[in-house]
């Protein structure tokens, strides 16, 4: 992981240089904030760090769903949406149409969708892909992450196999990936395999625990472009929107964001070998390669989960003193309990768990600003489930 984090920080430095980021860029914007040169900057190094044509990074996207459902909006009725990767997200199911009531889903509004589930052992059917990418497919989607199931995620090497079984059996088919959790995680992302769209959440991998706020979305700059005018008005796109002064933050955030990464990726290996050794099972294994932030272990019960949340928490900077309990959320049919005793709400790059009450119980352990607290975490949790420790 060492040389991985070196390589990436590396790009990002240089990504900065190309970008000429200088002091005047941390300067605040206010009204339309036209010609906001900090806004310029940003969007620059995201395009450099992510090999795009183009980058859209606003405080504006609220959220990873957001981000992505920005990328969805530009389909047209009657245009054709196949997920290459299963179901997707609790949120994105909402978004698409497939459960939930909104009028403004996908469905709702004339998009044809499909899905084409993972094979047995968690792969991408690339078979069945060739079958259920057409002609008339606009547009296929991949989930770089497990989200709140127990497959793997897709390493970069896995996408671009995918990718290539798209573009075979329909070469003008966008290829859009949701890369929340996954960045900095590997050497390549997704456009690097092939892919025409990514997007993702700023208070996840690349704001590095310092962004407060955003999302992103990067990639060909026709598309990144239509995806502006979705977030603003058809004419305006990306050409206005302040930053509310946190340029520097986002920047600073970015280039902290490989080391970051690094660190939650040494935190979810150390929990992975705690786990299985305990007798739980776990995905990934310790030894497996990862391509996201994310550690599932699976508990079995509803009490022994909710005491791992419990724990999670009570190890937290902010918070330790609350008990996370199942309740509603926005956007999921299941309660969802989630412990983030974080410096800045819902932030999955800071040390984090949270999981849907249902069978079998899986918690999703992830993020960590040092290893340190990862591992002293664990010793919070352990004796919260139970397990008795060496003073």
């Amino acid at each position: 992981m060492e040389s991985v984090v070196l390589a990436n920080q590396e790009k990002v430095l240089k990504a900065f240089h190309a970008a000429r980021v200088a002091s005047h860029s941390f300067g605040e914007s206010t009204g339309y904030a036209y010609s906001d040169q900090g806004r310029e900057a940003l969007e620059e190094v995201y395009r450099q760090v992510f090999r795009a044509e183009a980058a859209l990074c606003r405080p504006q996207i609220v959220s990873g769903t957001h981000a992505i459902s920005l990328c969805l909006s530009i389909l047209e009725p009657g245009d054709e949406l196949v997920s290459v990767s299963g179901p997707p997200y609790d949120t994105l199911q909402a978004v698409i149409g497939t459960r939930g009531a909104s009028p403004r889903s996908l469905i709702k509004r004339g998009i044809i969708y499909k899905e084409v589930p993972l094979t047995r052992e968690g792969s991408l059917d690339l078979a069945a892909i060739s079958q259920q990418v057409t002609s008339s497919t606009k547009m296929a989607i991949f989930q770089r992450s497990r989200g709140y199931s127990w497959r793997r995620s897709l390493s970069i090497a896995h996408l671009a196999e995918g990718i290539k079984a798209v573009r075979s059996a329909n070469p003008s088919c966008i290829i859009f990936v949701d890369n929340c959790y996954g960045e900095f995680v590997e050497l390549l992302e997704p456009l690097e395999a092939g892919a025409d769209l990514i997007a993702g959440s700023l208070i996840k991998n690349p704001g590095g625990t310092l962004a407060v706020s955003g999302g992103y979305i990067a990639g060909r700059r026709d598309l990144v472009n239509l995806c502006a005018e979705v977030l603003t008005a058809p004419s305006l796109g990306g050409k206005l929107g302040s930053t509310f002064g946190l340029t520097r933050s986002l920047l600073h955030g970015l280039f902290l964001a490989p080391h970051v990464v690094g660190e939650a990726i040494y935190g979810a290996v150390l929990a992975a070998e705690v786990f299985r050794t305990l007798g739980y099972e776990v995905s990934p294994l310790p030894e497996e390669p990862r391509t996201d932030i994310v550690q599932a272990i699976k508990f079995g019960s509803e009490e022994e989960l909710l005491s791992f949340c419990r724990g999670v928490q009570k190890a937290a900077p902010v918070d330790a003193h609350y008990t996370p309990v199942p309740s509603p959320m926005p956007g999921y049919v299941d309660e969802v309990v989630m412990a983030g005793g974080t410096f800045i709400q819902g932030s999955s790059i800071e040390l984090s768990a949270d999981a849907p009450l249902r069978p079998p119980y899986i918690g999703y352990l992830q993020g960590g600003m040092s290893r340190q607290h990862v591992e002293i975490a664990l010793r919070f949790v352990l004796r919260e489930m139970g397990f008795e420790l060496d003073a």
